[in-house]
């Protein structure tokens, strides 16, 4: 029971003993006396929680050197009530204990139970537990009859409670499962408890997600620990029986609430998704650590597996394999993906322990399947989730549906032959990086006599009858596979095969897929679109000739095309391949295929005769003089370019020899000429080309030759690509781009549809696309010889039009990132450009290497890859595993932070970063950073600020100016962000409207107002005038000069006050150097802004000077600035005369007293810049004694910037941080001007007091030395100060109000921490008066 103002019977007690002598003889007769006196006034429920105070140091008197304790004085109490009653002792305390929780725990606010205490209920349960601890010590409590206690209540404890009597060692969570009364309900208790406990996670404070993460852990570890014990300790263990069933349960709840949630997981209820997510940390294996058994660890694993594996297994067979491609990894939710991988040990690569290994958990699979009814969606998105996730799940899936075909043609199962096939389709899905594809794995295992179905004739009609019976369900890619690599049968038995095939025809008929113009070695796994036949053929052919060189036989599928696919063979493929050409001396592969079909009889007699006359007249034609020779007129230039270009690809796939190469390209070039109409003569060489890259319009012709060229050096560089890697591909396409920049009257027409495809379509154009163009400029660069110098005109708002630029940087400028579309684009354009450059060219020597190097490209990856990537900022802390292969940038799933991370990562790539040529320099990197429209971009604003803060502080500023850095030198950083801002007006294309060119970045400009001078509040003048002067120069480019400046300058009020702060401090300089400008340049009045700041700085002279009335205007903080330095520059005299204002002046004058105290700051911090400590502390008194005087509220300035009211709000912003961190300084040097009246005018003055004493207190605990100017001997020692604020506060809170003192409760706790006597204090006159009061007559005993 609490005594005389909240304080417990302990310091009632030590209280009597040392204020008078105790008339009783011994400790025994004061025990009786109390029992006695607690009989009649006592509430022995009240009575647990009294223990809690006596763990308070200092008293150590009085009761206890009569040898009573408070311990002693609660058994005695319970131990006379209980003879009393008749009960046992600790029966009764188990009683009163549980009483006592339900009072603790019952929210006032709410009927019904909470699960999460608030901080006085935790206070009050941990006196009560200390208590139960102390009779638990003493055999004095009963845990059974306790728990029994709780089940009787109408409403079981918030699941916060229970975790107390379980982390206290009182009642184990087990304990009190064991003597529930009915298990089912105790199961629907722990359920919805957590349940509601991972929905609150999100919506409470970080102190509260931590303790339920706690909560959360301890109750699994318990769940685990009894849910799956090993059979020898159930043996010694029966009376945890119904713990087992109860823990089991729980768990298979939860996992059905995890499962369900799931389902819903699309209808975007974010709540529910972020609950699921808390839950699932009961699967961190480092959450169990040592406590749990690993057995019954990897027992609930296993278990928890199977669950998901066969929850609610409503799908059929047939909705699996119409369906399974929505279940890949990257289309299965993300909690699903998250709960497989960990329970299968991926979502943690480091972890040193896990569950069981993927070898496990593909056996658990295998184990399910064989012997549970299971959901085919969860099944097999985990088979995607393994096989991405695990690099060695490929192969254990390989083995394991081995093992299946193997049984399913040993018992003739379909159950096993299904699984197979749906397991081997779902892993092909996630594509070939992980697992071969289903085409692949269809011909392994029965494309060969020594398949399984190749043993017997029933196991071959076993497999025709699964496949037939797949049919009705089946998609077009699966039965193309089957079609085109049908199962081997032998001639007996090809009947059956063809039943099975005519039924597949007719199936993809009802598809509307015609098969008549399938390819043969067409990728059918691939998610690609359609690819026409006639390119189809074209690869057909390429594979073809590859198969046959490296085994000098006719492929297999070539001739089962001349048999079962006769119109694709005939109609298709022998054209493409019997395309005419100047044939080579030494017959070549191509040349010694054709021979073999032909002795095969599997080329026409006619059609063979028909190519080798088309050859010789393409011969001939070739040696003839250009001049002299007919033109052929059997085809249009446009379609025999075309031809000529493909014939130029199968050159390419072949590695046919140098001579050849250059034969077909002199026959494209005379093609090229005649379908640009040009003479045998040479053109003449233009000075410059110009592109308008706004509008780069083509014309028909021009365009459609352009199109066929980059379409086919797309598809040439493909070709050799599915062969060999760029530096194996040969001078081809070197050769092809030199020969094209040949042709002057096309690089007009090149360019500009570079243009249109970069700048304008760039975030449209696909993989493909991308390498081939990416490619394309690379070799472009290559000849940047041979091409002239590009005026590339971006429209009116171009700073400099027709500026000169190399071909490099020319379609460097055209990869703008300005919105999240064009940051990927331009990151997937430049990944491919480095990665081919870097490929193709390893073999050069490094001076070559580097001169061959678009300066552009690297510095754009610079931007890019920091930016898009936390990864790349820093250090790099090893080198990438594996190189960015080529190859893997044309597959579809390619990831584009992930691809730029690998190739950021290569040695190769970061000695080309040491270069100087290929750094990018703070100005280019605020340039390209002033491009992005910040409302589109791929970055969140907080991400933003995060990339900027790192660019600036730990990119740029330390980094030395050979670099691009700044030398760490703040100033000179300023002034590269100011040039930056003025260029890219001038530069950056924003619009129709010329004079919004000069619209500000505001996220630069916050940039930049985190690095003011040492005054706190203002940069220093070289910078604020080199602003100024800038910005009327930029002017120039504006319609209406004044008009562009007044915004620019409106805009820096909420963006960037401290410009318009800055100029306000220097004016009297500032002011002479704009108006001679602005007078020079536009021989007009000042724009209305300017003109308006003129007219502040005057009106404060005036005011001061010479007694006029000073006009307050909006906003007050600018005017306040003005009015300050004029202040400055006429002290003495100037705040005397702040008497004068007139009424409204209010927030001017706490705009005023923020400066001074910023200077009194800037004083003790830097007192070489001129502040006097003396001075600024008069001032700040001096206006302090004019705000009192009015009335008005200034306290709240000191409020911290996210607290501080709208009006103070820009005052914190344009402060520097260490000057508001050193703001308690300040206020605490104002207290001899505080006045009593304060306490009872401004109710939160004592709380703004206290928090900047709090604050004062964490300076100097922190080790933060406070300053101290050498220029006055006279001032404060910094502990000298705390200790005048501290007694400072000691004097004030007696007269405060009660309104005053309730309003810093939620402080009390900090300032306990810091000064406990200070918080006594506090505590002690919050009390009411009737509290004090009743002290007074208890001391009357």
């Amino acid at each position: 029971m609490a005594g005389a103002g909240g304080r417990s019977w302990r310091d009632l007690l030590a209280g009597r003993a040392r204020k008078r002598r105790s008339p009783f003889g011994s400790g025994a007769e004061l025990q009786g006396a109390a029992l006695r006196l607690l009989d009649q006034h006592q509430n022995l429920a009240e009575l647990l929680l009294e223990v809690g105070d006596s763990a308070k140091p200092g008293v150590q008197d009085g009761a206890e050197h009569r040898g009573v304790s408070p311990e002693s004085f609660i058994v005695s109490v319970l131990q006379e009530q209980a003879s009393k009653l008749g009960v046992p002792t600790a029966t009764l305390a188990a009683k009163n204990a549980m009483a006592n929780m339900e009072q603790i725990c019952q929210d006032p606010a709410s009927p019904s139970r909470v699960l999460l205490l608030n901080s006085d209920q935790r206070k009050r349960l941990t006196c009560l537990l200390q208590t139960v601890k102390d009779l638990l010590a003493n055999n004095m409590f009963c845990r059974s009859l306790f728990c029994q206690e709780m089940w009787k209540m109408k409403e079981p404890l918030g699941l916060e409670a229970v975790w107390h009597l379980h982390s206290s060692d009182i009642v184990g969570l087990a304990q009190l499962l064991d003597r529930s009364p009915a298990g089912p309900a105790a199961v629907e208790w722990l359920c919805s408890s957590l349940c509601g406990l991972c929905e609150q996670a999100g919506d409470i404070s970080c102190g509260d997600t931590e303790l339920a993460q706690r909560i959360l852990s301890d109750f699994a570890i318990v769940f685990v620990q009894h849910g799956f014990e090993q059979p020898s300790e159930l043996g010694r263990k029966v009376e945890f029986q119904k713990v087992a069933y109860i823990c089991r349960a729980v768990l298979q709840r939860m996992l059905a609430w995890v499962l369900d949630a799931v389902g819903k997981e699309k209808q975007e209820d974010v709540s529910m998704v972020q609950a699921v997510r808390f839950w699932l940390n009961v699967f961190n294996v480092p959450l169990y650590g040592s406590v749990s058994p690993p057995d019954s660890l990897r027992q609930f694993f296993r278990h928890t597996l199977t669950e998901v594996l066969t929850y609610n297994p409503v799908l059929k067979v047939s909705d699996a394999i119409q369906m399974q491609k929505e279940w890949s990894f990257t289309r299965t939710s993300p909690l699903l993906t998250a709960l497989y991988r960990k329970l299968t040990g991926t979502a943690l690569p480091l972890q040193l322990l896990v569950a069981f290994s993927v070898q496990e958990s593909v056996c658990q699979l295998q184990q399910v399947l064989e012997t549970h009814e299971v959901n085919w969606q969860h099944v097999l998105s985990c088979v995607s989730t393994l096989v991405v996730c695990q690099a060695e799940a490929g192969q254990l899936f390989k083995d394991l549906l081995s093992h299946l075909l193997l049984k399913a043609f040993g018992n003739y199962d379909m159950e096993n032959m299904i699984t197979a096939f749906l397991l081997a389709r779902q892993a092909a899905l996630e594509g070939p990086a992980v697992f071969m594809p289903y085409s692949e794995w269809f011909k392994a295992s029965f494309g060969s006599a020594g398949g399984h179905h190749g043993s017997s004739k029933k196991s071959l009609v076993f497999l025709l009858e699964f496949l037939s019976e797949l049919v009705p369900f089946e998609a077009a890619p699966y039965l193309k596979v089957h079609i085109m690599f049908p199962p081997c049968v032998p001639a007996k038995h090809r009947s059956l095969l063809l039943e099975y095939l005519s039924l597949a025809k007719t199936r993809l008929a009802d598809l509307q897929v015609a098969i008549e113009d399938m390819g043969l070695y067409e990728d059918l796994s691939a998610p690609e679109e359609a690819v026409q036949p006639q390119a189809q053929a074209l690869r057909d052919v390429e594979k073809a000739l590859q198969i046959f060189e490296s085994t000098r036989k006719i492929p297999t599928s070539v001739i089962e095309a001349s048999i079962f696919r006769r119109p694709y063979y005939t109609s298709w493929f022998l054209p493409a391949l019997l395309r005419p050409r100047v044939l080579p001396k030494t017959p070549d592969g191509r040349m010694a295929f054709i021979d073999s079909l032909k002795r095969a009889d599997k080329i026409p007699s006619n059609l063979y005769s028909t190519y080798l006359q088309a050859c010789h007249a393409m011969k001939e034609k070739v040696l003839q003089d250009a001049s002299k020779a007919e033109p052929s007129h059997s085809k249009e230039p446009l379609e025999q370019l075309e031809a000529d270009l493909a014939e130029l690809r199968t050159l390419v796939v072949q590695q046919a020899q140098w001579e050849e190469v250059a034969a077909q390209l002199a026959v494209l070039s005379d093609r090229l000429r005649r379908a640009l109409g040009e003479d045998t003569e040479a053109a003449p060489c233009s000075a410059r080309l110009q592109v308008p890259v706004p509008t780069p319009g083509l014309a028909g012709g021009p365009q459609r030759v352009v199109d066929l060229l980059l379409t086919s050096f797309c598809q040439i560089l493909l070709a050799a690509s599915s062969f060999n890697p760029p530096d194996r591909q040969g001078p081809c396409l070197s050769l092809l781009v030199k020969m094209l920049c040949g042709h002057r009257n096309l690089l007009p027409a090149l360019l500009a549809r570079l243009c249109q495809l970069l700048y304008h379509q760039g975030p449209s154009l696909g993989a493909a696309h991308i390498l081939g163009l990416a490619a394309f400029v690379i070799h472009l660069s290559e000849c940047r010889a041979l091409i002239p110098a590009v005026e590339a005109d971006f429209g009116a708002s171009q700073a400099v039009p027709g500026e000169a630029l190399s071909v490099s940087e020319f379609w460097s400028s055209l990869l703008v990132c300005r919105t999240e579309e064009s940051f990927v684009f331009c990151l997937r354009f430049c990944t491919a450009a480095a990665a081919y450059l870097m490929c193709k060219f390893s073999s050069c020597s490094r001076e070559d290497f580097c001169a061959l190097i678009p300066p552009g490209l690297i510095k754009k990856l610079q931007f890019l890859v920091p930016r898009l990537s936390l990864e790349a900022r820093g250090i790099l802390c090893e080198e990438a595993k594996s190189a960015l292969s080529w190859s893997s940038l044309s597959c579809p799933s390619l990831n584009p932070r992930r691809a730029s991370l690998c190739l950021w990562r290569q040695a190769g790539f970061q000695e080309l970063l040491k270069e100087k040529a290929f750094q990018l320099s703070f100005r280019e990197w605020l340039l390209l950073e002033l491009e992005v429209c910040p409302e589109k971009d791929i970055l969140s604003a907080a991400e933003r600020q995060d990339f900027h803060h790192w660019a600036i502080y730990q990119r740029y500023l330390p980094a030395p100016s050979a670099a691009g850095g700044c030398d760490g030198d703040l100033e000179k950083a300023c002034g590269v962000i100011l040039n930056a801002i003025l260029d890219s007006s001038q530069r950056l294309q924003l619009g129709a409207c010329a004079h919004s060119r000069t619209s500000l970045s505001p996220e630069i400009l916050c940039r930049l107002q985190k690095n003011v001078s040492s005054r706190g509040y203002a940069l220093s003048y070289d910078i604020t005038a080199h602003f100024f002067r800038g910005l009327l120069s930029a002017s120039l480019d504006c319609e209406d000069a004044a008009e562009g400046v007044s915004e620019a300058l409106a805009a820096c009020q909420t963006k960037c006050p401290v410009l318009l702060l800055s100029a306000a401090l220097w004016w009297p300089r500032l002011e002479p150097a704009l108006c001679s400008q602005w007078k020079r340049l536009f021989g007009a009045p000042l724009a209305g802004e300017l003109a308006r700041l003129r007219g502040w700085h005057s009106s404060g002279t005036r005011f001061l000077c010479s007694g006029a009335a000073f006009p307050v205007c909006d906003p007050p903080w600018l005017s306040a600035a003005f009015l300050h330095g004029a202040i400055l520059q006429h002290s003495p005299r100037g705040t005397e005369a702040l008497q004068r204002l007139g009424t409204g002046a209010e927030q001017l004058l706490v705009a005023l007293l923020f400066f001074s105290l910023l200077d009194l700051i800037s004083a003790r911090i830097a007192p070489k810049e001129g502040v006097d400590v003396q001075t600024s502390l008069e001032r700040s008194l001096q206006i302090l004694q004019c705000l009192q005087g009015r009335g008005t509220a200034w306290p709240l300035l000191f409020h911290s910037a996210e607290e501080a009211p709208g009006r103070f709000h820009v005052l914190h912003s344009a402060a520097s941080q260490r000057h508001t961190r050193l703001l308690p300084l300040a206020f605490y040097s104002l207290t001899p001007s505080f006045q009593q009246q304060l306490l009872q005018q401004e109710p939160t003055f004592l709380s703004v007091a206290l928090q900047m004493y709090i604050q004062l207190l964490q300076l100097f605990v922190e080790g933060q030395v406070l300053p101290q100017s050498d220029q006055d001997l006279t001032e404060q020692d910094p502990l000298e100060l705390i200790s005048a604020a501290r007694q400072f506060l000691l004097g004030a809170i007696p007269h405060c109000p009660a309104q005053s003192l309730g309003s810093i409760q939620p402080l009390l706790s900090t300032c306990e921490e810091l000064d406990p006597e200070l918080a006594a204090s506090i505590l002690h006159f919050s009390r009411p008066a009737v509290d004090v009061e009743l002290e007074e007559e208890l001391e009357l005993f």
